[in-house]
């Protein structure tokens, strides 16, 4: 099961929920079961990294995402990757008006994932302080077991 993970400019949320998925392949040993990668709707930071925000709270967490590089959502990515996880309503829609007739990726929304979720998108820490990105890091730690586990079902689930 390829898993995607989809904002606006693949600097803050996706690259974070990367970082936290790998992170938990490794932990758990599901390498054969999962990959992940992570991408933006836009081209704003194409070629960068992630944003110092992102990368300092993943370490203080022991993850490490200094090595994610943003890249744009292509049209290949429909066809290489099972499930595309957006960050919010509006990567959302991007993704589904992108998405090339011939593919069926699984398309769904990170925080369909947060039980108890006040809000259907997570908050683009960009414009906020360090504390949106601690935000930011909660909801997406909150949401991956889950996220994880739909993951393996459709993965163990025939085709």
């Amino acid at each position: 099961m390829r898993v995607l993970f989809v904002c606006l400019g693949n600097i803050c949320r996706s690259p974070l929920a990367h970082g936290v998925l790998r992170h938990a392949i490794e932990q758990r040993g599901l390498g054969e079961d999962l990959a992940v990668d992570s991408c933006g709707t836009s081209a704003y930071h194409n070629g960068g990294g992630s944003d110092p925000g992102s990368v300092t709270v993943a370490r203080q967490h022991g993850i490490d995402i200094s090595d994610l590089i943003s890249r744009r959502l292509t049209a290949a990515d429909y066809r290489n990757f099972d499930l595309l996880v957006a960050m919010d309503r509006q990567n959302e829609r991007d993704i589904l008006e992108r998405q090339p007739g011939n593919t069926e990726p699984h398309i769904v929304r990170f925080m369909d994932f947060v039980e108890g979720a006040g809000s259907p998108d997570v908050p683009d820490p960009y414009y906020g302080g360090a504390g949106g990105f601690q935000v930011v890091y909660e909801l997406i730690e909150a949401g991956m077991d889950p996220l994880i586990d739909f993951a393996l079902t459709l993965h163990s689930s025939p085709s």
